[in-house]
């Protein structure tokens, strides 16, 4: 996803950052956080509730029916039930073929991301997120502050993740500053460059309420972590 140089920008803007404050920054870009696997499902099945009603709606009664009525003085019970018994199978059948087909369009990759919502992908960002601050902040004492910038590339979506003390002392402004600029380098396809400028928003913050208390002590990597 980024090249070496882009990986050596980030990791420089890193050490710089870090050289001012006694807070450490720890970068994540990961291709995607899921497959949603339950995307497709989800798809299929509101396809196969809400489509054959409206196919219903739309005419395809009369195709399936149509012989119902025109038969209703002139055949016996019988043949109304099995007219009836046609009817409900054509419905299964168009019920069953929606939901195959659209679970079998929505599972390609580029259109399961198109169908995915919004929500469900910051849910699921926001969760990979917080897995790997955790993991970095089991290696830093409770008093160390410490900020993690995640990113997912396909469902470009990015969240900020800080110590505690630092959101008491600093806010939200840097922060979402900081996570729109990553997620306008996303967009324009140049994700370095929205990392780098991240890394200083977030370097300047960290600097002027925990200003440097003795030489780095540096336990986090300043490479950017690709997955």
């Amino acid at each position: 996803m980024l090249s070496k140089t882009d990986q050596d920008r980030i990791a420089a803007a890193v050490t710089e950052a870090e050289s001012k404050t006694s807070g450490e920054i720890f970068c994540v870009l990961t291709r995607d956080v899921s497959r949603y696997r339950e995307v497709p499902l989800a798809w299929a099945t509101i396809a196969a509730l809400v489509g054959p009603p409206i196919l219903v709606m739309g005419g395809l009664h009369r195709l399936a029916l149509a012989s119902i009525f025109t038969s209703w003085t002139d055949e016996s019970a019988r043949a109304m039930e099995g007219l009836i018994v046609r009817a409900l199978t054509t419905y299964s059948l168009v019920q069953a073929g929606l939901f195959v087909c659209v679970a079998l369009i929505v599972s390609l990759p580029a259109i399961r991301r198109v169908m995915t919502p919004g929500v469900l992908r910051q849910h699921r960002v926001r969760q990979a997120a917080r897995r790997h601050f955790a993991a970095a902040g089991a290696r830093l004492g409770d008093a160390e502050p410490h900020i993690l910038i995640y990113a997912s590339w396909h469902d470009r979506r990015v969240e900020l993740v800080a110590h505690d003390a630092i959101h008491k002392a600093v806010g939200d402004g840097p922060w979402n500053a900081a996570v729109a600029a990553v997620t306008d380098g996303m967009k324009a396809g140049k994700p370095a460059d929205g990392f780098v400028k991240a890394i200083e928003i977030c370097g300047a913050a960290l600097a002027q309420h925990f200003p440097p208390n003795g030489a780095p002590r540096n336990q986090l990597p300043n490479t950017i972590l690709e997955t």
